[in-house]
């Protein structure tokens, strides 16, 4: 690698005062602004909390404007400490409001949505770490929206295969997706020491060997890698029979947490998106905007688990190309 390139990704090249153009957010108007207000407001009167505030999502106003949002349950602090991420971490000393999964059932059955995700925070101070919980939640759902296809976007709960079971067998997500957040360098700088990138793709693998339909992951980019460790990153994922992925840039929540290293450009976005294809991922979203929980993503999925057309992968920007509206 080149000496100038080799500083690029240790940090030492100061970065851009303001973000590039294709990482600015346009917020929503007219009646996109009367939705995500009206969709924040149900929110709040059904005591739901969301990971697109809890994380700062730059999608939120557009997701919102929309009428998708990605729902987390088991509370609102994870016992985890991971430096991108600006969920609240504590111990919630075994507290589950028992009411939630019957209330997130019933609170998502009138929203109107077709395609929900519900994720969660990590519960090291459950046994099953929430996932018996989670499998109620899901089927709760299920009971009040037999035709709502859920994507679950979970933790790894502590390398446990029977909790991962647990889930896929007794809640039977149409979509079962585990993150591995960064590249195998980074995952011990990065993610909580709890956490390992082989513990996440045996979490991925168990699911598929346990029944789900479909598995999907996900990476950040410009927080330390390199082009390389992210395309070796892609075909281990591959070799664990994930299905969707989705490569996005990270973006600095608070100045506590993990600096960005560099914006990466949307050609090598592109490069990802091209690649995975080849690899063999049902579907790449690959983008400076896109995150875990993508509507370009969703949609396709949607287009999959109901038999429809499967819409157009995402842009080199990110965007979205012909996609179905989901609400």
């Amino acid at each position: 690698m080149a000496p100038r390139r080799a500083a690029l990704y240790e940090g030492s090249m100061s970065l851009p005062d303001r973000k590039p153009r294709w990482l600015r957010v346009r917020l929503p108007s007219g009646a996109g602004q009367e939705r995500f207000e009206a969709l924040k407001g149900e929110m709040r009167a059904r005591d739901l909390h969301t990971v697109c505030e809890e994380a700062r999502c730059p999608n939120i106003f557009e997701c919102w404007a929309q009428g998708t949002a990605t729902v987390m349950i088991l509370g609102e602090t994870c016992t985890r400490g991971c430096r991108f991420c600006s969920v609240n971490t504590g111990n919630p000393q075994g507290f589950i409001d028992p009411r939630e999964p019957e209330n997130t059932g019933r609170a998502l059955a009138g929203l109107g949505l077709a395609y929900v995700v519900l994720t969660m925070v990590d519960r090291d101070d459950l046994l099953d770490g929430g996932a018996a919980h989670v499998a109620q939640t899901i089927r709760r759902i299920q009971h009040y929206s037999p035709d709502l296809l859920v994507e679950t976007l979970l933790g790894d709960f502590q390398g446990q295969r029977r909790d991962v079971e647990t889930v896929v067998r007794d809640g039977a997500p149409d979509v079962f997706a585990h993150n591995v957040e960064v590249v195998p360098r980074l995952q011990r700088s990065i993610r909580d020491a709890r956490c390992s990138w082989e513990r996440s793709v045996s979490v991925l693998r168990w699911a598929k060997e346990a029944g789900a339909q479909v598995t999907k992951s996900s990476l950040m980019v410009g927080i330390g890698e390199t082009e390389a460790e992210v395309l070796e990153a892609m075909e281990l994922l591959r070799e664990a029979d994930v299905d969707v992925l989705t490569v996005g840039q990270y973006l600095q929540p608070t100045k506590k947490h993990a600096k960005v290293q560099r914006y990466v450009e949307p050609g090598e976005f592109h490069r990802y998106e091209e690649a995975g294809r080849a690899m063999g991922f049902q579907f790449v979203a690959s983008g400076p905007l896109v995150r875990s929980s993508y509507r370009a993503a969703e949609a396709f999925l949607h287009g999959v688990l109901t038999g429809k057309t499967a819409p157009a992968a995402v842009d080199r920007y990110g965007k979205k190309k012909r996609l179905a509206v989901l609400s």
